[in-house]
C-alpha cells in the first residue's frame, strides 16, 4: 500500500476529526444503550436509526485510522522545479486569469481555499510539471490551457 501524503496541517486536522468521530461513536453507543429494550423482540425506529448512524461513523473511523496508520508527512521543502503534493503553484489560465493552488491529498482538498486534490483531473495534470510548461484540461466550458508561472 502506498503512503498517504499529508501536510502537517492536514495530518493534525484528520487526527482532530478522528477524535470527534470517536466521541460521537461513544455518544451513539450510550444513546443506544438507553433506548435498548431487551424484553421486546422488535426494535423501535430510534434504535434502528442510531445503529445506522453508528455504522456510518464507524466506517469513517476505520477509513481515517487506515490513512493515519499509513501516512507520510510532507515537509515544507518541496521541489521548486517540479509540481509535487504539497506544492503551491501559480498558473495562468487561457492566457488571461491567474490563480494559485496548493496540491494536497484527497483528504485535505478544499476548493474554497484553493487546495486541490492530487487525485482531481487538474491535480493529476499538474503533478510533475515545470515552470513555463503548458498543458490542456477538458473543463465543462471546453478545453482550457494552463501555464505554470511559479512553484513554491
Amino acid at each position: 500500500m502506498t503512503k498517504q501524503q499529508l501536510t502537517q496541517e492536514g495530518f493534525d486536522k484528520l487526527k482532530q476529526e478522528l477524535e470527534m468521530l470517536n466521541l460521537k461513536a461513544n455518544q451513539l453507543v450510550d444513546r443506544l444503550e438507553e433506548v435498548a429494550q431487551p424484553d421486546e423482540s422488535g426494535e423501535d425506529g430510534l434504535a434502528s436509526q442510531l445503529k445506522a448512524e453508528l455504522e456510518v461513523v464507524n466506517d469513517k473511523i476505520s477509513g481515517y485510522e487506515e490513512v493515519l496508520a499509513n501516512v507520510e508527512i510532507i515537509s515544507g521543502k518541496n521541489s521548486k522545479t517540479n509540481v509535487t503534493v504539497g506544492s503551491t503553484i501559480k498558473v495562468e489560465i487561457a492566457g488571461k486569469t491567474k490563480k494559485e493552488f496548493q496540491i494536497v491529498s484527497e483528504f485535505e482538498s478544499d476548493p474554497t481555499t484553493n487546495k486541490i486534490s492530487d487525485q482531481s483531473p487538474l491535480g493529476i495534470a499538474l503533478l510533475g510539471k515545470k515552470i513555463g510548461q503548458k498543458f490542456e484540461i477538458e473543463a465543462p466550458v471546453g478545453k482550457l490551457t494552463y501555464k505554470i508561472i511559479s512553484i513554491n
